[in-house]
């Protein structure tokens, strides 16, 4: 993520939510440095080798039948950048010291990965630093010559199981290129629906996953922008994944859904249209015949 482009028309579009506070929106508006953060965690998956194989009976089932566990895994990455004048885009700024940190608890540092980009995984609890606690308000930090810059994201979701991907034989039956539907949990209470985001891959005999097939999880600065002007179509409670996620038969899949909280700039010194989200995702299992 080395650019974002900041154009005062998207600017625009997020004054309204925030009209509460307005000598500290103006003071965003006209921020020169930017953040965009993610802390996003994966449970542990275990696949069975039917649903690696199928009912194919001349399909030969890995490993002997054994079950194949894909590892829990919590990631965080924070761009931070600056740009000068109204509309220029701005570069990533290197030499901070990033860190995460949920409100009133430690604080973890992230690594350097250059042109402003700072991540941390923990993979099966391999860095256990780095964790994911759901109702955490987590802060996203980058200090820079004695000046923090900070954005929060309030209310860290539980996970939200679906129904729908979770059948009893452990696994979903979808014929090739047919579309996926499933229906979201309800919310309680007047309590708004978090964001919700699938992404769609493929797995391979022996638990390598593939590059995705489908995605709704915004990937660059400008969708993270355009995710806080227009959240809305991400609070669906419910969502069709079209059959193109799955082109090819024969082929087991992972679909991932994050339930993700959104929220941007803490700090003044930080502008108003930075993009932090913080979420757990459900993950179920497709075979294609």
């Amino acid at each position: 993520m080395k650019r974002v482009l900041l154009s005062t028309a998207l600017a625009t579009l997020f004054l309204a939510p925030l009209a509460c506070d307005l000598e500290k929106t103006g003071q965003q508006l006209t921020a020169d440095h930017v953040m965009v953060g993610t802390l996003l965690a994966t449970p542990e998956v275990e696949v069975s080798p039917l649903a690696l194989a199928g009912f194919d009976g001349g399909t030969q089932i890995p490993d002997g039948g054994s079950v194949i566990s894909l590892p829990a895994q919590t990631a965080a990455l924070i761009f931070f950048g600056s740009k000068n004048g109204e509309n220029s885009q701005p570069s990533g700024v290197s030499g901070a010291k990033a860190t995460l940190q949920p409100l009133n608890g430690q604080a973890t540092a992230l690594n350097e990965d250059g042109s402003g980009s700072y991540s941390r995984t923990n993979v099966a609890g391999s860095d256990p630093e780095l964790s994911y606690q759901s109702g955490a308000t987590y802060q996203f930090i980058a200090a820079r010559n004695g000046t923090r810059y900070v954005g929060q994201v309030d209310d860290a979701p539980v996970q939200e199981k679906i129904a729908q991907l979770h059948p009893p034989k452990g696994f979903l039956e979808l014929s090739t290129g047919a579309s996926l539907t499933f229906d979201r949990a309800a919310v309680p209470g007047n309590k708004e629906r978090t964001l919700g985001f699938v992404t769609v891959v493929p797995l391979s005999s022996d638990g390598e996953k593939g590059d995705p097939t489908y995605s709704t999880m915004p990937t660059t600065p400008m969708e993270f922008l355009q995710l806080v002007a227009v959240p809305g179509s991400y609070r669906e409670a419910r969502i069709t994944i079209p059959g193109s996620a799955f082109p090819r038969a024969n082929q087991t899949y992972l679909v991932i859904f994050n339930s993700v909280r959104l929220g941007g700039a803490e700090s003044d010194n930080l502008f108003i249209g930075s993009a932090l989200i913080a979420g757990i995702a459900d993950v179920g299992i497709v075979r294609t015949h």
